[in-house]
């Protein structure tokens, strides 16, 4: 239960809060329009659709709040490499940052529903009341405005009935036509937002994501048009709604209670909004000073299985391991910005991405490097590059644990790459201090061409490790899990050769999948009451296979070994 606390604890904790916060937002929201005096005839005109407007309305504000600050990346990454108000625990939650965003994400289009069905009885009913017989509260209330001295309730104050005058409230009043605007942006920004549309159509997603503009500025100014009228605190005083209700054919008259008077709520949702809207502002013109400073490519390296490494320099620029940038190439497109984890370690003069080519975007990368080319590339050929970050992530935390299981599936093993060479480089210089004492490195890949840029750099930490009598810091585990008859013919035949047919090491390639649960429980077992950090970067069906494992692996007991899971999220 303790590593359960520790693993997903604290994660449950800020959901269990935040889902609070909306049910409380919601309900106290709910019954400030649905039991007060000074709603009472605008209840009259609108029923409960009132309340069930208003209050996810108020939950609209708070996620709405909430939605911008998870992609502030350089706040984040501050807070992140700040030790002293950002603890372990707290910095993996913060790791978790696009979690959190697609949940609110979909809290937002929840209450956004909820909103919009509401209103879409509450005009109807407006505009009816407007145009109904007279004799009847409503068309009393709804008449109210159009004599001199007079405030009006119901904000409807044309005499066009429905259906027409339902589209009319939709495309002539303000808060009708922003209302219309966001929740299309709403829609296309959530529909273009799906795994599939961000893996095949990546342009579409992004550029579809930055209607999140028009979106805010239609939400601050939505309730500028005060639609939602109530009676004024002076009125209440000379007018009590339940017992003057029942005379309403004599308001006005001697003896009589008066003309009740009303105003609409002011604007409220820029309060709620400014502050991460000024913060995401300032975070946009951090990456823009960050994009026009030079970057300089130093060298392309075409690798087997349609991957590039690009390495670049740039004045100023400082990486931890494990840590991704953005790039945007405005030879390929001047406004798509895509995410790199680094590959080099911070010991090297350099810094450096590779690229996988699996879409437009990365196909023109590919082109404009001159990589589709057989003849040498001259360096002044090489495009323009612009680069945002680096960012932290959930690999920097590798150097706080004394044992380590990093999990990389195909190009997901990039961050590894980093913490390896950094491990190296230590080695090479000096490793006393390194409170990182074992490795347990597994790469999963399909295709055996995508071993060979990665064999070099393994092939180089056994060698160090062994000629300093330390063999046994790294142990790694390379899986090929697709391969056909031929291929396992060919393997069979060379097995007992001292190195691996594909990877030239001395640990020989395994082929299928790991079984987790028994890496899991050896692993236990030769670690005793140690805290075991379990990085993933790869697919989220292994993510969940991980998580449970070490959920599962780890002891009731706080003295205990404790497995935990760590995925690298960008």
């Amino acid at each position: 239960m303790g590593n359960w606390v520790e693993n997903e604890g604290l994660s449950i904790f800020v959901v269990l809060v935040w889902l609070g916060l909306n049910i409380f937002l919601f309900w106290w929201f709910y019954l400030a329009y649905d039991l007060p005096q000074n709603f009472f005839y605008t209840r009259v005109l609108l029923g409960r659709a009132l309340a069930l407007a208003r209050a996810p309305a108020a939950c609209l504000n708070f996620n709405c709040m909430l939605i911008l600050l998870p992609v502030c990346r350089n706040l984040l990454s501050f807070l992140r490499g700040s030790s002293a108000c950002c603890s372990t625990r707290i910095r993996r939650q913060l790791d978790r940052n696009l979690t959190f965003h697609k949940m609110v994400a979909w809290m937002i289009a929840l209450h956004t529903a909820i909103h919009t069905i509401a209103h879409l009885f509450n005009v109807e009913w407006s505009v009816h009341a407007r145009v109904e017989e007279k004799g009847t509260l409503a068309a009393m209330l709804s008449r109210l405005g159009d004599s001199p001295n007079e405030s009006y309730i119901n904000f409807y104050r044309e005499t066009i009935p429905n259906p027409v005058g339902g589209l009319y409230v939709a495309f002539t009043y303000l808060a009708g036509l922003t209302g219309v605007i966001i929740t299309l942006a709403l829609i296309l920004i959530i529909t273009s937002s799906t795994k599939i549309i961000r893996r095949s159509y990546f342009e579409v997603f992004w550029y579809t994501h930055h209607l999140f503009v028009i979106f805010f500025i239609g939400l601050v100014i939505h309730g500028a048009g005060r639609i939602v009228r109530g009676q004024t605190a002076m009125s209440l005083a000379e007018h009590i709604p339940e017992m003057c209700s029942k005379n309403f054919t004599d308001w006005g008259k001697k003896g009589a209670c008066p003309v009740p008077q009303f105003a609409g709520n002011p604007p409220m949702t820029w309060k709620w909004v400014v502050g991460p809207m000024f913060l995401y502002l300032c975070e946009r013109l951090v990456r823009f000073w960050r994009s026009q400073q030079k970057v300089v490519i130093t060298k392309v390296v075409i690798h087997p299985f349609k991957t590039i490494e690009l390495q670049m320099m740039k004045k100023g620029f400082k990486m931890e391991v494990g840590q991704y940038i953005f790039v945007k190439c405005p030879a390929v497109s001047k406004l798509e910005w895509h995410p790199f984890t680094l590959t080099s370690a911070p010991e090297e003069d350099y810094f450096s991405i590779h690229v996988r080519i699996v879409g437009d975007w990365t196909e023109g990368l590919f082109n404009a490097c001159g990589c589709d080319k057989q003849e040498f590339q001259e360096a002044w050929k090489l495009p323009k590059i612009a680069v945002d970050g680096p960012f932290g992530t959930a690999s920097e935390d590798v150097f706080s644990y004394e044992t380590v299981m990093l999990v990389g599936a195909g190009i997901g093993v990039t961050p590894f790459a980093s913490v390896l060479k950094s491990v190296w480089y230590k080695y090479c210089h000096d490793a006393t201090n390194l409170k990182l004492k074992k490795i347990y490195f597994y790469w999963l890949c399909r295709d055996t061409h995508a071993f060979e840029w990665f064999a070099d750099l393994l092939q180089s930490l056994e060698t160090q490790m062994q000629e300093r009598n330390n063999a046994e810091f790294l142990s790694y585990n390379i899986y090929l899990t697709g391969w056909d008859e031929t291929q396992a013919t060919h393997f069979v035949m060379h097995h007992e050769e001292e190195k691996d047919v594909i990877t030239g090491l001395k640990q020989k390639t395994l082929y299928g999948r790991p079984n987790w649960e028994n890496e899991f429980k050896t692993i236990a077992r030769q670690h005793p009451g140690s805290r075991i950090g379990v990085f993933l970067c790869g697919p989220e069906g292994l993510a969940d296979t991980l998580n449970k494992q070490s959920i599962s692996n780890s002891e009731a007991d706080p003295r205990g070994v404790h497995f935990i899971f760590n995925k690298e999220n960008f």
